[in-house]
């Protein structure tokens, strides 16, 4: 019996897969077109995708040793695609309702042990196209799945203007950190550890109760006016966007738990940063890293811990010193940034399933015990409409079923009227608030679940997110 091709599961991929006893690790990237796009181009450049990258249309499969990116058979890649059909959610066939967006319930989890890691979903309505590109945090962090998203639609248009365009065969390529790692000496990554403080869970959000509910999407989207106020306010305190959003996650985060404990003391949340802005790094063919191609969906992402303390009436330019000061000294540490991070998760699986599945219980008998998990903010960065279009929709198209278009085809262009990134969705102790811009409006998104979590209790978060930003 032939068996499948695979790779070796590196320690980011791994960990980001095993991070599923605290939340579901799938992402989504939800694109909303103010028309219709051809389906049959879609669906045919999502399988092209999966044929081009051996990644993409495999498992993560677990044995005797250490997991692996396992292919799947082909006639399982037709997960990949999938047609919503549009409801008016009573059953009686009437006239079909708009879905609100960002979606209020996120979509299906990917599974990632069954495969393929991409799966692409097409809901039409009438006013036009909503695209669902959906991984695994497992497979690719956020970074990832925008580029993802990317490849996707430059294949359609690629297809639109040859039906038998096919993306360049990848093979496996590197997916561990070790081109980042061999830009380090001994000395200083032996430093980088020494230097790399434990994370330290000092509080959690208000919940209801333990256990699994009802997962749900809450957001809230600001004017660009918004934005202009925000860059003249860091402008004035010497901070980014992203240092001004810390700042009011963590007041937000303060005032939603009311604990006088809280007034004045040490507390933490998690951030993240996305080495593609701060590295060349190379992710080319399994045999060679010299290869400069950055845009291979890949988990690049490191954590970091940002400690603060506010009185009880703080505001914003109160606690946006002592951000500025954290990300200043990230920034400053140039090529190590995330470096003892990366190192603290290659230890561990140097220890073989056994060191990880120790990590693993030890972390959530920590929080069964203490009851505290710090959050976590992330800044997705800016969508930029041009890195997903042009794209020709079916509209125009005289005489052709918009749901039977063939490759080679294409109508007028659409445009986007809007893009989302939906994170994972987290039950307790958990929890994620994201920020991504599209157009100079941003909007914060954060996935939870009913239940665990009251939906009042998540909605006023946002609502006190909003009113500490300027």
């Amino acid at each position: 019996m032939t068996l499948p091709s695979g790779h070796p599961a590196p320690a980011f991929d791994l960990f980001n897969v095993y991070f599923e006893c605290i939340y579901d690790p799938t992402m989504h990237l939800v694109f909303a077109f103010d028309g219709h796009l051809n389906e049959a181009v879609l669906r045919t450049a999502t399988l092209r995708l999966l044929e081009s990258d051996p990644c993409l249309r495999s498992r993560f499969a677990e044995g005797a040793g250490m997991p692996r990116w396992e292919e799947i058979p082909e006639v399982e890649w037709e997960r990949a695609f999938v047609r919503l059909m549009a409801s008016d959610g009573d059953g009686d066939g009437g006239e079909e309702i708009a879905h609100p967006f960002p979606p209020e319930t996120p979509p299906a989890p990917l599974d990632v042990r069954n495969g393929p890691q991409l799966r692409v979903s097409l809901l039409r309505e009438e006013e036009g196209d909503q695209v669902t590109v959906t991984c695994h945090h497992g497979f690719c962090d956020a970074g990832g799945l925008r580029d993802l998203a990317r490849q996707l639609f430059a294949t359609c248009r690629k297809i639109e203007i040859d039906p038998d365009f096919r993306p360049a065969p990848t093979g496996w390529y590197v997916r561990s950190m070790v081109s980042v790692l061999a830009r380090f000496s001994a000395e200083e990554m032996q430093a980088a550890q020494k230097n790399e403080e434990p994370f330290v869970d000092r509080w959690h959000f208000p919940c209801e109760r333990t256990g699994r509910g009802m997962p749900r999407i809450a957001s809230r989207t600001f004017s660009p006016a918004r934005l202009v106020r925000a860059k003249a306010f860091g402008k004035l305190h010497g901070a980014t966007i992203n240092d001004i959003m810390i700042a009011a996650f963590f007041l937000a985060f303060q005032k939603i738990r009311d604990d006088p404990a809280d007034i004045g003391a040490s507390r933490s949340l998690l951030t993240s940063a996305d080495l593609r802005r701060f590295l060349d790094i190379p992710c080319g063919p399994e045999d060679s890293v010299s290869c400069t191609d950055t845009s291979l969906p890949l988990n690049r992402s490191v954590a970091y811990e940002v400690t603060l303390a506010a009185g009880e009436d703080a505001r914003l330019e109160d606690v946006i010193g002592q951000v500025i000061a954290v990300t200043k000294q990230r920034k400053a540490e140039g090529l190590g940034m995330g470096l003892g991070c990366i190192l603290f998760y290659e230890d561990i699986c140097a220890g073989g399933m056994p060191a990880v599945r120790e990590f693993f219980d030890g972390m959530m008998q920590g929080y069964e015990t203490t009851g505290q998990k710090n959050p976590v903010f992330s800044n997705i960065g800016i969508f930029r409409e041009e890195d997903f279009l042009p794209q020709n929709g079916m509209d125009g198209m005289d005489g052709m079923d918009e749901t039977a278009g063939t490759a080679g085809t294409a109508g007028r262009p659409i445009s986007l009227r809007d893009i989302s990134f939906l994170p994972c969705v987290c039950w307790p102790y958990g929890f994620l608030m994201s920020l991504s811009t599209f157009r100079d409006a941003m909007t914060i998104v954060t996935a939870y679940e009913e239940g665990p979590y009251s939906r009042e209790t998540v909605e006023e978060f946002l609502v006190l997110v909003d009113g500490y930003l300027p």
